[in-house]
């Protein structure tokens, strides 16, 4: 089954960690980027090393904050109207913060669950919207594995959040098959890739460098799945185990 080339990818939260690796590797291809993120001086030096590293790829820039849910809608707006259309929007903005609940850090916990299902919804909205307009496009998740399980302490809220996106994801999927629509839509499920967002997280199983991780997710994307654990081996398998082993022992994999 062969894909067509998407030319134009917006990528949210592209100022660091996955989103700023994924640039990467599609700059490589020569693909043209939308890049959007909080923190636009990262984005700056991102573009101009893009440019020239790549000058095949056009790379354009815009602040966002995806809690400014009216933001999102202009802005992907503007990068349609720039780029004329858009082939893919990967949703990857999110964020880490949270603790375990009833000890003091609501405050911390709705940050992220506003940010990561919320933001997200907003994003997968505002991409659809324009992909309805086009009737083509791939929308892309940046779920997690922690999705498939309830998590303890830190992790209680984002793993919430990332079942959230995973289950949002398959309600778009099944609506646009309902109404036979090409438009794609792929939820990816990362195991731990190392980034800014679990930078203080020692002795982690199975994690990989946010190089290998970017490229591999790249590579996963571009076969448009309906689901992809990245990487395959060893997540696939443990995604396996986790949703049927009892909690006790899903605790110990993590």
């Amino acid at each position: 089954m062969t894909h067509a080339v998407r030319k134009t990818i917006l990528i949210t939260g592209a100022s660091s960690g996955l989103g700023e690796g994924m640039a990467r590797e599609f700059a490589k291809q020569g693909r043209n980027l939308a890049l959007c993120a909080r923190r636009t001086e990262r984005l700056e030096q991102l573009q101009t090393e893009l440019a020239e590293a790549y000058p095949d790829s056009k790379v354009s820039i815009k602040a966002l904050d995806v809690n400014d849910h009216d933001a999102v809608f202009r802005v992907f707006k503007e990068f349609k109207a720039e780029f004329s259309e858009l082939d893919r929007v990967i949703v990857n903005a999110g964020m880490g913060k949270g603790a375990s609940l009833g000890t003091g850090y609501f405050y911390a916990n709705v940050q992220t669950a506003q940010t990561n299902f919320v933001g997200a919804l907003a994003q997968c909205e505002a991409a659809l919207e324009i992909f309805r307009e086009q009737n083509s496009g791939h929308l892309v998740t940046i779920s997690s594995i922690s999705a498939l399980r309830g998590m303890p302490r830190a992790m209680t809220v984002y793993a919430a959040t990332k079942a959230g996106l995973l289950s949002l994801t398959e309600g778009i999927r099944a609506d646009l098959i309902k109404s036979h629509s090409p438009i794609k839509v792929s939820c990816i499920l990362p195991g731990y890739i190392r980034s800014e967002i679990n930078e203080k997280v020692k002795n982690t199983p199975f994690m990989i460098d946010n190089a290998t991780g970017c490229r591999l997710l790249v590579k996963a994307i571009e076969k448009e799945p309906v689901q992809s654990f990245v990487p395959t081996w060893p997540w696939a398998v443990i995604g396996f185990l986790m949703k049927r082993l009892p909690l006790k022992m899903v605790m110990k994999l993590g």
